[in-house]
């Protein structure tokens, strides 16, 4: 697992090998979304700031395996229909963060 640092400060985690990782935090999509979405009321990315993608701590990875066996269960109490699109990319992402009005509880 890795983990997106913007100045220093730990802000994501994914699952993807490093390759995958890299070029989803460096996605004009992904750094689109960083711009819009706020923490506290801040931009998680002022669109300047310094990027590093390392490989995730125990901590992180502790934090994104809790989540996501969360979210598995809050799944399966649901339409296995309705999750079909989520495994395209085997992918998942998590903020460490927490961001303000999402309406998904993936931040930490």
């Amino acid at each position: 697992m890795f983990t997106l640092e913007i100045a220093g400060k730990a802000v994501a985690i994914t699952n993807a090998d490093e390759g995958q990782a890299k070029e989803l935090f460096t996605s004009e999509e992904f750094q689109e979304d960083l711009r819009s979405f706020t923490s506290d009321g801040q931009p998680l990315w002022d669109g300047a700031a310094s990027f590093n993608v390392r490989a995730a701590s125990e901590e992180e990875i502790e934090a994104f395996e809790d989540a996501m066996a969360e979210d598995d269960e809050e799944w399966s109490n649901e339409d296995e229909d309705e999750d079909e699109g989520d495994d395209e990319t085997g992918i998942d992402v998590m903020f460490l963060v927490a961001v303000d009005d999402m309406d998904d509880q993936d931040d930490a």
